[in-house]
C-alpha cells in the first residue's frame, strides 16, 4: 500500500546568488523571534514578506485575513517574482531563520497540508547538508534553492548543527487544481480520507456515536446519524 507523501521535492529551483542577494538586505531587518518560545532552542525567527493587512510585525498562524505583501517583499524584486511564480493564492509569506546550534522541537501544525487546503512549500536559501528535518521520524535534507513540500501536519523537527543560520523562504499557498497537477506529476500521493469522514469517527466507536446523535432528538443528529449508519453499512448515502 502506497505511503501518503509526508514531504515532496516539487521540479522548480530558483537562482540562489539572487536571493542570497536580497536575503543580505534584510538582515539588518526588525527580524521577530517564533512567538513559542517552548518550540525551540537557541534562536528561530522570522520576516513576514506577506501577511495581513501588510503588516512586517504580524507572525500568527491565520489563514483568513486580508493578505498583503509588506513593504520588504515589495523592496526584493526577486523574491516577489519566486512568489509569484506559484500560480496560486498565498496566505503568509515568511524567511524563516534557525540560528547555529538551534533546535525546534518535534510539533504538528494542523490544517497545512495540500489535502487540508494550505499547502506548505519551503525554499531553503541557506543550509547545508547536515540540516536535518525529521518528519514522522524520517531524517531529510532540504536542499538549497529548490522546493519542498512538507505536510506539517506530520510530526516534525528540525536540528542546525552547522555554523551559520539556514534561512527558508516559507510559503502558505491556498490549494488549487495547478496546485495538485504539480503535486500528482512529481509523485504526489494523497492522504486516505477518513471512512466516516471526521478522523475521530471509526469503525470501533461508530454506533456509539450513532447513537449519541440520535438521543439528542434533533433533525440535524438524526441526519448525521443516518448518514453515519449508511456508511457503517455500506449503504447508498441518503441525500
Amino acid at each position: 500500500m502506497l505511503q501518503s507523501s509526508r514531504y515532496l521535492k516539487l521540479p522548480f529551483s530558483f537562482d540562489l546568488s539572487r536571493l542570497r542577494a536580497e536575503l543580505q538586505q534584510l538582515e539588518t531587518s526588525d527580524w521577530i523571534r517564533h512567538f513559542n518560545t517552548n518550540a525551540y532552542v537557541n534562536d528561530w525567527s522570522c520576516l513576514p514578506l506577506r501577511a495581513v493587512d501588510g503588516r512586517i510585525d504580524h507572525i500568527m498562524p491565520v489563514n483568513e485575513g486580508n493578505f498583503q505583501d509588506t513593504a520588504l517583499l515589495q523592496g526584493c524584486p526577486y523574491m516577489l517574482e519566486v512568489v509569484d511564480f506559484f500560480q496560486c493564492d498565498k496566505t503568509s509569506v515568511r524567511l524563516m531563520a534557525l540560528q547555529s546550534g538551534g533546535i525546534i522541537k518535534e510539533h504538528r501544525d494542523d490544517g497545512t497540508s495540500l489535502e487540508d487546503g494550505i499547502t506548505r512549500l519551503h525554499i531553503p536559501i541557506t543550509t547545508t547538508p547536515d540540516v536535518l528535518f525529521r518528519i514522522d521520524g524520517e531524517e531529510v535534507h532540504f536542499s538549497a534553492g529548490d522546493t519542498w513540500y512538507l505536510n506539517a501536519a506530520c510530526l516534525h523537527g528540525v536540528v542546525n548543527p552547522s555554523s551559520q543560520a539556514r534561512v527558508h523562504l516559507m510559503l502558505d499557498c491556498v490549494s488549487n487544481a495547478w496546485l495538485e497537477q504539480v503535486f500528482l506529476d512529481a509523485g504526489w500521493v494523497a492522504r486516505p480520507k477518513p471512512k466516516y469522514d471526521d478522523p475521530a469517527i471509526h469503525d470501533g466507536n461508530v454506533q456509539e456515536v450513532i447513537m449519541m446523535l440520535r438521543a439528542t432528538g434533533q433533525s440535524a443528529g438524526m441526519q448525521i446519524a443516518n448518514r453515519l449508519e449508511a456508511i457503517r453499512l455500506g449503504l447508498a448515502l441518503p441525500h
